[in-house]
């Protein structure tokens, strides 16, 4: 592993008296990682409690660069180098797909512009005008990744990206991701869609009941049918169509 950019231990995370994350630990440096689990096994909180949003209740540590963002407010975080592309996409009903581009400000520069978005999703380009609202599912994704490079991020991180996508848009959003870590980003990817999974990232950290119950890697766990069917509930890739 690259210099590590990323590093969560001993995280504890609650909603009320219910808890969610359980002693989570992890480290990524400049390279794709993946956490794959079930639903309700504590993903999104992970991935939410990283960039402040929620809950509100969290202990432990979350590092990024060596400075502690636990209990700072998510805009502070995001400009420290994290983006975040959000299960759902999030995008505002009432703003065409330029005005959410437009409305990115941020203080790091780097190689992410409006026009290096429509370059890299020309989609975009052709329905700069269009509402959100009017978007297909993968022209969403497309402008919830790109609204998120926007800010020049070092770290992006990207919850169920391949949700509820054709296979042919899933395939694309696999492309960008490798693209993007080629050029040096780091991706934490949290995924369902074991190919997806392991076609971005080659470390696979495996959720179960909000902790990290295993540590794999892409290859290894392609080939192991019973982690398959344990972790993720699934039958194994090789007897899909």
């Amino acid at each position: 592993m690259s210099d590590v950019l990323l590093e969560v231990e001993g995280l504890d995370a609650f909603y009320g008296s219910a808890q969610a994350l359980e002693g989570v630990s992890l480290s990524l440096g400049t390279e794709a990682v993946a956490v794959i689990g079930r639903n309700g096994m504590g993903k999104t909180t992970l991935c939410n409690a990283i960039m402040g949003i929620q809950p509100p209740n969290a202990r432990g540590s979350i590092r990024f660069r060596g400075i502690e963002l636990l209990g700072k407010p998510s805009y502070k975080i995001a400009g420290t180098g994290i983006a975040y592309v959000p299960q759902g996409r999030r995008l505002f009903q009432s703003l065409t797909t330029d005005e959410h581009l437009k409305m990115i400000r941020s203080p790091r520069s780097g190689q992410w512009t409006s026009a290096a978005v429509y370059e890299l999703f020309p989609r975009l380009a052709e329905r700069k005008k269009v509402s959100a609202t009017q978007l297909s599912g993968g022209e969403q994704q497309m402008l919830a990744i790109g609204r998120a490079l926007l800010t020049n991020p070092d770290l992006l991180i990207m919850d169920e990206p391949s949700e509820g996508l054709a296979p042919t848009i899933v395939e694309q959003v696999i492309e960008t991701c490798q693209a993007l870590v080629a050029e040096g980003m780091a991706i934490l990817l949290v995924e369902q869609n074991l190919g997806v999974a392991t076609e971005v990232a080659p470390r696979q950290l495996v959720m179960v009941a909000g902790r990290i119950a295993a540590e794999t890697t892409a290859e290894a766990l392609m080939t192991d049918e019973d982690a398959q069917r344990r972790y993720l509930g699934v039958e194994p890739l090789a007897h899909t169509a």
